[in-house]
């Protein structure tokens, strides 16, 4: 799908066609679509390849008049199991001389955002402060949803202190594995936009710089937040295994209290019950009795050897 988007006062609207100063918007493209942006737009087969492949990963890059940066952007969605996942999205920003084309195989939150208006004075005509305020956005989502993964974490772990749950564990290793996606994209995208900040790829502006450092500023404390959370959360498995260990020793040990205690009546029974003369006080009582007592020993026994 192909979406032209212009500026009025500060805001976006949607337009028809195509002009010069207007940001041209590509979501899950078809092959047709992806020949007209090719052969009508004049934009580098490569690149828009590039912006479409979901394992690109984040880079910059220039090629005669056209500038190809591709970002990674978080994702967050629930499965069959309702289980919160996290994970990154390429999204590839192509700069020609009169526009500005982004290109992504899904609607990401900033591409929403962008287009409702959340993102303010966004102008696609001031080329270079469009994009930075773009990957400022992207690396305040990143920090959103970094806090959702910690909140997120955090009620599983009082769940979870309450009762062992697979569901739970599960929404943990899940987020585990977000933690992992974030680092390696948020790292990626830094490179990326200190490439930027060297203004060799993309000519800047004196306006542009103050927002450029803080796109750097809030990736670095992006990485950071990941950083923690991930150490966070690998402690808190390790914790949760050690638990999961130790409440299965409790278990066994439970199992053989009750295995050694129920034996007892079958010994003494068994040897009464065999046809042999001469049994030492051969009564029912006696055997009942003494099943009763040895059990009750055995038990006491058993469990202050366990309280040591």
């Amino acid at each position: 799908m192909i979406n032209f988007y212009t500026s009025e006062n500060g805001v976006l609207t949607q337009c028809d066609e195509p002009s010069a100063g207007c940001w041209i918007s590509v979501v899950n493209p078809t092959p047709q679509e992806v020949n007209e942006l090719i052969e009508v737009y004049g934009l580098d087969s490569g690149f828009v390849k590039s912006s479409i492949d979901e394992e690109e990963s984040s880079r910059i890059e220039r090629e005669d008049s056209q500038t190809l940066v591709i970002i990674d952007t978080p994702v967050s969605s629930v499965d069959n199991e309702e289980t919160r996942l996290f994970y990154t999205q390429p999204l590839g920003i192509i700069i020609t001389e009169t526009n500005v084309f982004t290109i992504s195989m899904q609607e990401t939150q900033v591409i929403k955002e962008a287009v409702n208006g959340s993102i303010r004075n966004l102008r696609p005509s001031f080329k270079t402060r469009f994009v930075l305020q773009l990957l400022l956005r992207i690396a305040a989502l990143f920090l959103i949803y970094l806090k959702q993964i910690d909140k997120i974490s955090s009620a599983a772990e009082q769940e979870l202190h309450d009762a062992m749950k697979n569901e739970l564990l599960m929404q943990l290793l899940a987020l585990e594995k977000s933690l992992v996606y974030f680092s390696t994209s948020l790292k990626a995208n830094e490179a990326t936009i200190e490439k930027i900040f060297r203004g060799r790829v993309i000519k800047l502006y004196d306006e542009d710089q103050d927002l450029l450092e803080d796109v750097l500023i809030e990736m670095k404390q992006a990485i950071e937040m990941a950083s923690i959370y991930t150490g966070i959360l690998s402690s808190m498995m390790d914790g949760f295994s050690s638990v999961i260990s130790n409440n299965q020793n409790i278990v066994m040990w439970r199992l053989t209290i009750m295995t050694v205690i129920l034996e007892i009546p079958n010994i003494v029974f068994a040897f009464y019950g065999i046809n042999t003369v001469d049994l030492p006080i051969p009564y029912t009582w006696f055997p009942i009795t003494l099943t009763a007592v040895l059990t009750a020993i055995t038990t006491l026994v058993l469990i202050k050897w366990k309280n040591k």
